[in-house]
């Protein structure tokens, strides 16, 4: 396959990186030409589970420079996916399909508004990989990765891209119930990423505190209730033991949101705890901890730059 990445963050970089080495196509339409240029020289460094190793991979600043693609992997932060799908809609040609692999909700609507329905596929994968450096990363956790249609159809072309993706050592599978398993991912998000990033602790501390392990009850039960009223059908029976057992199976994990926060980088809050309180007010479903949460994560985000005094 001919595949196109939006966005050398961790995870566009993992999946690259893997795709590359495997022999298919790859491309990584960056935005930062600095970057984009250590990348082209050095390639992609991973080291972690699945080895050390390095991949040449083709880095361009503009869509316009790709000639055909058959998947448009979309790998940035939510709150910057907009401008990414705008940026490579010029690949929306022929059966191109646009996968989005990021947290939160919304995306997959994002993408469907600029390129069409047809060719959006959300996704979520349990693939760990915080980056290092430029084009660097460590693979610190193997998981699945699942992709589906919001009809819920599965069609040749997903399962093109789990066969592609498997091949390189990406394990993945197709879904009927891509809605199910992007709201019950977002809701183990809920339970751990804003909460880590205020405490600063791994996920696993989040469990042995007293303190914490309340407010993640919380969160999961304000973000249960949302989901009730909108009749999504969850993957899990138990959510919240499913959020608890990703803490204590990722207890040394650094959260993308606590990574922000340390490097001082716009979080994203606001697509995942504060995505349940959006949600939450059109249906008159009360979440005070999760409003307060998304309110001091913000304040977090708005001082960087102020000294304690």
């Amino acid at each position: 396959m001919k595949i196109c990445i939006v966005g050398p963050g961790a995870m566009g970089c993992l999946f690259a990186g893997f795709l590359a080495a495997a022999g298919e196509e790859v491309v990584i339409l960056d935005k930062r030409a600095d970057r984009a240029q250590r990348i082209r020289e050095s390639g992609i460094k991973i080291e972690g589970v699945s080895g050390d190793h390095a991949v040449k991979v083709n880095v361009v600043l503009r869509a316009q420079e790709i000639s055909g693609c058959d998947l448009v992997i979309i790998a940035v932060k939510s709150y910057d996916t907009e401008s990414a799908v705008q940026s490579a809609k010029s690949l929306a040609k022929g059966a191109t399909s646009f996968l989005t692999l990021q947290n939160g909700i919304g995306n997959v609507e994002i993408i469907s508004k600029i390129v069409g329905e047809k060719r959006a596929i959300g996704g979520v994968t349990s693939q760990g990989a915080p980056l290092l450096d430029d084009g660097h990363i460590r693979h610190a956790g193997v998981g699945d990765t699942v992709i589906g249609r919001a009809d819920g159809k599965v069609t040749e072309e997903l399962r093109k891209i789990t066969e592609t993706f498997t091949k390189a050592g990406l394990s993945a599978k197709t879904s009927d119930n891509i809605e199910g398993l992007l709201w019950s991912k977002l809701i183990i998000n809920v339970g751990i990423n804003g909460l880590t990033a205020v405490a600063k602790l791994n996920n696993g501390r989040l469990v042995e505190f007293e303190g914490t392990h309340n407010l993640l009850k919380k969160l999961v039960a304000e973000a249960l209730a949302v989901a009730q009223r909108k009749q999504i059908k969850l993957i899990y029976d138990d959510l919240l033991k499913k959020v608890e057992d990703v803490c204590r199976a990722t207890a040394g994990n650094v959260s993308s949101m606590l990574q922000d926060v340390l490097k001082r980088r716009k979080t994203e809050i606001d697509y995942i705890n504060g995505a349940i309180v959006r949600e939450a007010e059109a249906l008159d479903v009360p979440t005070p901890i999760n409003s307060a949460l998304t309110e001091i994560v913000h304040t977090i985000e708005q001082s960087y730059d102020i000294a304690v005094s």
